[in-house]
């Protein structure tokens, strides 16, 4: 769905995946086995050497579901690093592949002078991409899911609608008993965000949440770490604040503040292929949140070929 298949391979273990090692995964995942949010990510089993590279062994967030439903949401207001948009800034040279980039999307984006120049700066697209989709508004967006009968979705590029996303979510998750459980795993998350050692001294981009359903049971988990870094000395963020150059912030609480409303409303509602099982559904009941308001590249592999 997401991410480069050839960084994956299988375990060593029916239960387990083998991840190539990028930027900050393997150090990240190792502070975070002893953390709050241990229960939120993917058993780091060991790392290993194969043919010259360095993998992680990781547990198969899948194996335990049955012909599982899969949705990578990407979380945060910005998906690039700093240091990246920095370096971006001093070079400031003019690009026409980007350019073409934004007026396959949005021919109307560009200002008179870029349409004459048939150009814009690698800034320029960096920041105006995230507006296209829901990164910089809610603070996520996603990126692609794949329902329990093998169809793939990814054409969510330039969605941004929170009713659209609503339906999205309840397309993947017809059942609202599913919904309900997704809904008190993300009460349960944030507040597990709010206790993290590793979350409040850490910057997270380009990270993702990882959903995955079968009929019966549902979970989510933090994904891809490469570039999530320690912050600089005497840097705090929120993850809340706007992000302004220099400052850190990745607006990652706003999303997951965001999927809580979003998922809270589609509990009231029922979708086209509600689940007939009533009975279970009207025993599950979400939970009053009690946090206070101060606040995959993973799916590549297990997707099947041509889907």
């Amino acid at each position: 769905m997401t991410g480069h298949k050839e960084c994956f391979k299988e375990g060593t273990r029916p239960d387990t995946i083998l991840k190539k090692c990028t930027g900050n995964e393997q150090r990240c995942l190792q502070l975070l086995m002893n953390d709050k949010l241990s229960h939120f990510v993917p058993k780091l089993i060991r790392s290993i050497e194969l043919d010259g590279e360095c993998y992680v062994e990781l547990q198969d967030l899948l194996a335990n579901f049955e012909n599982a439903s899969v949705m990578d949401v990407k979380m945060g207001c910005r998906t690039y690093e700093e240091r990246e948009l920095d370096c971006a800034l001093r070079e400031s040279k003019l690009r026409h592949d980007m350019y073409d980039k934004m007026v396959e999307i949005d021919e109307n984006e560009p200002t008179a002078n870029e349409k004459t120049l048939r150009a814009i700066t690698k800034p320029r697209y960096m920041i105006w991409r995230e507006t296209v989709s829901s990164t910089a508004s809610l603070g996520f967006r996603v990126e692609g899911m794949r329902l329990q009968d093998g169809s793939v979705d990814k054409n969510f590029k330039t969605t941004k609608d929170e009713e659209q996303i609503a339906e999205a979510f309840m397309r993947f998750a017809s059942s609202k008993k599913i919904r309900l459980k997704y809904l008190n795993r993300l009460y349960d998350l944030r507040r597990a965000l709010m206790q993290s050692k590793f979350f409040i001294s850490h910057e997270l981009i380009g990270s993702s949440l990882l959903f995955v359903h079968d009929n019966n049971e549902a979970g989510i988990w933090l994904i891809d770490f490469a570039k999530t870094h320690l912050l600089p000395d005497n840097t705090k963020v929120t993850h809340r604040r706007k992000w302004e150059l220099g400052n850190h912030e990745d607006g990652y609480l706003i999303g997951v503040d965001n999927l809580i409303r979003i998922f809270e409303t589609t509990t009231s509602r029922t979708s086209e292929r509600e689940s007939t099982d009533r009975g279970s559904t009207n025993q599950i009941h979400y939970q009053q949140d009690r946090v206070e308001t101060y606040e995959p590249s993973y799916l590549a592999f297990r997707i099947p070929a041509g889907k």
